[in-house]
């Protein structure tokens, strides 16, 4: 690598040529490039990390745009692994990039967590967090957590040898509802400063200088309304459901994004479908309110994810749709693990719908 291009870090004594050459040599997993994911990737890129994974399913939405610096009007509707690569790729040259345009899921995350080094969260649910930490535990390797909400945000190592693991914190997803970004809102700043501090802690965790005290066992809280932050200690649990035990004994959880095959029908289709079938839509409350296919059914996938019941027919062919197609694809997925048989995604989602003209 061009030691021209990392001058003003390796002048750095806590990194120097030594810790520049550790970069070169690691490998850090990116597990969704969404808000928290886009400013991390770009910083480990810039640092000169020599390999970096980038896991996501999703589209460009234009609702990302205002957080998820990777991407520019010209991506909406572009798979984000294929855009975020490309973008990364333009920056650095230097290092590689591997894209994975697919869900993360218990049949799949233990062979990609195997190949990296580091794994960092920019997830946006507990379900995902949880398969996160349990197949990190599972594979012996460290992660980085990172969550906001609002103007909140929080930061913390889990895995590593001495410390704590996510369910050492949270053992459960927690019983009451809470909102995603669409529901509760978000400032594009505030998760700026969480994926940089995540990225900062991933290279701590490479470098391994001993100046550095990474987020092992403590939890980073940021409030950008006050621009206060504190850390509070983690500890870890002895009783705890992962982490007390053996590494091979532990089972992934199967509720996270699963891995069906999700068959799709074009909004072109739909009135030859049979009769009997439920629109389903699977945004947020806010989108349904500025218009949703008529006679539809709301479920709005942050419920579906957060484990909430859902009434939904059963004997019914179900029709899941989003905003563009992207997160009926994972509302499907979720609603089979729930035992749910007939069903389909539109293809294009509502704004297909709008532009086919209503015929449902």
């Amino acid at each position: 690598m061009s030691n021209e291009r990392y001058a003003r870090q390796t002048a750095l004594k806590e990194i120097g040529v030594k810790g520049q050459d550790r970069l070169a040599r690691a490998s850090v997993l990116c597990v969704g490039v969404g808000g928290l994911g886009s400013p991390a990737a770009l910083y480990l890129a810039a640092a000169g990390v020599g390999r970096i994974g980038l896991v996501d399913f999703d589209v460009v939405d234009e609702t990302n745009l205002q957080r998820q610096i990777l991407y520019t009007s010209d991506d909406v509707d572009r798979p984000k692994v294929l855009q975020a690569r490309d973008r990364l790729a333009a920056f650095n040259p230097q290092i590689k990039l591997e894209a994975h345009n697919t869900a993360l899921s218990a049949a799949n995350a233990c062979q990609l967590f195997e190949a990296y080094d580091i794994i960092l969260d920019g997830t946006d649910n507990f379900s995902t967090k949880f398969l996160i930490n349990d197949a990190a535990y599972k594979t012996g390797k460290p992660w980085v957590y990172g969550a906001i909400q609002n103007f909140d945000g929080q930061v913390a190592v889990f895995g590593s040898a001495a410390g704590p693991c996510y369910r050492c914190l949270y053992p459960e997803p927690p019983k009451a509802k809470i909102m995603n970004c669409a529901e509760a809102g978000v400032l594009g700043a505030v998760v700026g400063l969480v994926g940089v501090t995540q990225a900062l802690q991933a290279i701590q965790l490479l470098v391994g200088d001993g100046g550095f005290e990474p987020l092992i066992g403590k939890l980073w809280l940021l409030d950008g309304k006050t621009m206060t932050t504190q850390t509070l200690a983690v500890a870890r649990n002895p009783q705890c459901a992962v982490c007390a035990h053996a590494r091979d004994a532990v089972t992934l959880p199967q509720d996270a994004a699963g891995c069906v095959a999700v068959r799709e029908v074009a909004a072109s289709k739909l009135a030859t479908l049979a009769s009997n079938f439920v629109m389903v839509d699977v945004r947020e409350q806010s989108e349904w309110a500025q218009g949703h296919v008529p006679n539809a059914v709301l479920a709005p996938l942050s419920s579906l994810e957060a484990g909430d019941d859902c009434v939904l027919p059963r004997d019914v062919l179900l029709v899941v749709y989003c905003q563009r197609g992207a997160r009926s694809r994972r509302a499907v997925e979720i609603l089979a693990q729930r035992g749910y048989q007939k069903m389909l995604s539109l293809a294009g989602g509502y704004q297909a719908w709008l532009q086919q003209g209503p015929q449902t």
